[in-house]
């Protein structure tokens, strides 16, 4: 009897769109839209959990998704010069966000001010509604990389593992000089399941933490998770991704320097949550001694 073989890599699909009469379907951005949408559903279910209406995520959501989008591609097109700004360059391909390239710290600093914008319009909190989102961006942001794998855009250094990613040797994107057998650390996959253990991790915190097993929005301690868990992750993967374009700083990758970043406001809104806690421990104990008496 003979047993199957075990695959040897992970083939990336030979399609990234499908047409729908006139209209163009890029996968890009269908999973881009589907991680969106998670993310509002979990983020109102969260609110509601916590006292507040719920709607209040779509409503912000309109603001900051818009801003996100325009963050994240500025960001991308900023940090990759090379692949728009050359002799004869069509610049109108720097709208073209179907084809790639939408930065997570571009979308999340410019979604912040689409965030802070909707939250006073809806007179909710803006750290209430960040805690109340954490574990959904990084749920969507998962989802997202779904997207990068049919764009052949995110992978890391040549490997021999089993589970090595296939690039197409005509890409734009493979490194020179490399055999066209060649695999590469399929990135795309590691951040997903890095990014979805990421909002499990919130979760789980947040119910050892509370005895209730409620969400508390507000205090910045799922926020700092989100910031801690995926600025580690992504300086991580940054490490050995291929992006020959890259912006450098002093020689390091700008988002080997953004996401260490993230980590570190990430330990501060840690550090201040614990803070603030403690002062609602006081607070609650005193208000119990006062019933007593």
């Amino acid at each position: 009897m003979t047993l199957p073989q075990l695959p040897v890599s992970i083939p990336s699909p030979d399609i990234s769109y499908i047409d729908l009469g006139p209209f163009r379907l890029h996968f890009y951005a269908v999973f881009i839209l589907i991680g969106v949408v998670l993310a509002v559903l979990l983020t109102s279910r969260r609110l509601r959990a916590a006292g507040h209406q719920g709607s209040e995520a779509i409503d912000i959501a309109l603001w900051a998704v818009p801003f996100g989008i325009v963050g994240g591609r500025l960001y991308h097109v900023v940090t990759h010069p090379g692949d728009y700004f050359y002799p004869g360059a069509d610049l109108l391909k720097i709208l073209y966000v179907w084809e790639g390239g939408i930065a997570i710290f571009g979308g999340v600093v410019f979604g912040l001010v689409g965030i802070w914008i909707g939250a006073r319009r809806t007179k909710l909190h803006f750290l209430v509604f960040l805690d109340a989102l954490a574990p959904g961006m990084l749920i969507a942001q998962a989802v997202g990389r779904i997207g990068n794998y049919f764009n052949q855009e995110l992978y890391g250094s040549p490997t021999t593992l089993p589970w090595g990613l296939q690039i197409d040797p005509s890409s734009p994107a493979f490194p020179a000089g490399l055999p066209e057998d060649t695999l590469f650390h399929p990135l795309f996959l590691y951040e997903l399941i890095w990014n979805l253990a990421g909002a499990a991790t919130v979760l789980l915190v947040e119910r050892a933490i509370f005895r209730d097993r409620r969400p508390h929005p507000g205090t910045g301690l799922s926020l700092g998770l989100y910031l801690l868990w995926y600025g580690i992750g992504r300086a991580w993967f940054e490490s050995f991704r291929l992006d020959p374009t890259e912006l450098l700083v002093a020689g390091i990758k700008i988002n080997l320097l953004t996401a260490l970043a993230a980590a570190v406001v990430g330990i501060l809104l840690l550090v201040n949550a614990r803070r603030l806690e403690r002062r609602r421990a006081v607070r609650r104990s005193a208000e119990l001694a006062v019933e007593e008496s």
